[in-house]
Parts: structure tokens; C-alpha cells; sequence
């Protein structure tokens, strides 16, 4: 065959492309599980980092397994339940996504206590859309299921300087102190308020100048998340709830 010819290019070309493909293929199934790892141990750490546990990358799976002394699952009921799923495993999107298809009755929300100098603390992941794409997070809560003891988010693409700032600890450390309920032990969330939160504002925080879009989706995601675990709360009967 005429090495110079169209058909010995376009045969080239075609076997190139499939080899490049197996290649490709072989290394992203090669490197799967240890991505898989990395997101996990990630996800353990974001939610140490809500009770202020700090950890170094070789020892987070050690020091949320002394830590997080119990995971729950439960349905939209308050409910705990048992299953082959467990509360790290919830995908809370997907969980979150199932009212948009008629099945709320069938979501499943985790639920991590976490046990820090013989105190117990209420770890909730929370989900909500800022300016560009998704945030999420968690939220720590006191023995008490009300003040909000520390928070940790994420995001995917948030503009830097601006709805970005929701990673920062100027930002999350606002919300330490927070509660969830007021005084007649009413649910209504921690808000971020354009313009700045009054003083002594106990369900407020400031918002990010110049990105409200993302600070009304912090506040959206507050609400909309912890509402689905009110139910549970109120089973506890730690604060004076009222319907």
C-alpha cells in the first residue's frame, strides 16, 4: 500500500484514534477506585471540618471514624430507618430531586452525630444552586438540635472574590452561634440578608456583597434542606417546637 495515499492516512488515522480510546479507557478504569477514595475521603472531611476537627489527608478516615460515632438514615417522616443503604452513601440530589418526580415520600435523608469532648453534635448535608452551578455543605448543630455550632461549604464554579467568598471562613464563621428556630420554637432557618444582618440578629448573617444570586441560594439551601429534618427534631422534643 502507498504509504502516501488517502486510504493509508485515513487507516492510520482510525487505528491511532482506537488505541488512543483503549488507552484512555484502561487508565480511567485503573484510576476509578482510587478517585472514588479521594471523593470520599473529601466528603469525611468537609464534615469534620463543620465541627471544627481538623485533618490531614492520611489520617481523615481514622479521625472521622473516632469521631462520627453514629450515621442515620431517615425517611421524610423523621423516621429512622435500615436498609443495604447507609447515611454516607446518600446522594442528597438525588434524594432532594425525587419531590420533582412525584416520589417525596420516598426520600432518604443522613444524619451524622458526632462526638467531640463529650459533647454531642447533629451533622446535616445541606444542597442548594448558587449563580453558576451547584453549593453545598454541612451544617453542625448542638446538643440542643438549634444553634448552628459550624458550617462548611463547597461549590462548583462560583465566581471568584464574589459568590466564591461562600468558602471562605470570614464568610462560614458568621453563621457559628445561628439558630434554626426562634424563641417560640418556630423553624425559620439562618438567612443571608443583602445590606448587612441587624446586631443580635440570631437568624441572620451578612450577605456577600455583590453576589446576591449565591447568598439567596445559601440562604434557599438552609431552608429547603433542613426543613426535611424538622420532623425528626420535633421526635426528640429537645426545644419547645410548635407546629
Amino acid at each position: 500500500m502507498d504509504k502516501d495515499s488517502n486510504k493509508a492516512t485515513f487507516i492510520f488515522s482510525s487505528v491511532m484514534v482506537v488505541v488512543i480510546a483503549v488507552l484512555l479507557s484502561v487508565t480511567a478504569i485503573s484510576l476509578a477506585p482510587y478517585q472514588e477514595k479521594n471523593v470520599r475521603i473529601e466528603k469525611m472531611k468537609n464534615i469534620l471540618t463543620s465541627v471544627s476537627i481538623p485533618t490531614e489527608t492520611t489520617g481523615t478516615e481514622t479521625a472521622f471514624n473516632k469521631y462520627i460515632t453514629q450515621q442515620i438514615v431517615l425517611n421524610n417522616k423523621g423516621e429512622q430507618v435500615t436498609g443495604s443503604v447507609t447515611a454516607f452513601d446518600i446522594d442528597l440530589k438525588k434524594e432532594l430531586d425525587k419531590v420533582k418526580i412525584g416520589k417525596g415520600n420516598e426520600q432518604l435523608f443522613p444524619l451524622f452525630i458526632c462526638n467531640k469532648e463529650g459533647k454531642s453534635f447533629y451533622i446535616i448535608p445541606i444542597r442548594g444552586k448558587g449563580l453558576w452551578g451547584p453549593i453545598w455543605g454541612f451544617i453542625s448543630l448542638e446538643s440542643d438540635m438549634n444553634t448552628v455550632y459550624g458550617v462548611s461549604f463547597g461549590h462548583k464554579s462560583e465566581t471568584p472574590g464574589l459568590g466564591a467568598e461562600i468558602e471562605t471562613q470570614k464568610f462560614q464563621q458568621q453563621f457559628i452561634g445561628k439558630q434554626i428556630f426562634d424563641e417560640s420554637g418556630k423553624f425559620v432557618s439562618v438567612t443571608a440578608i443583602k445590606g448587612g444582618a441587624k446586631p443580635n440578629d440570631m437568624h441572620g448573617v451578612d450577605a456577600i456583597s455583590g453576589a446576591t444570586i449565591t447568598s439567596k441560594g445559601v440562604s434557599e439551601m438552609f431552608e429547603r434542606t433542613l426543613n426535611n429534618y424538622i420532623p425528626y427534631f420535633k421526635k426528640q422534643e429537645t426545644i419547645a417546637f410548635t407546629n
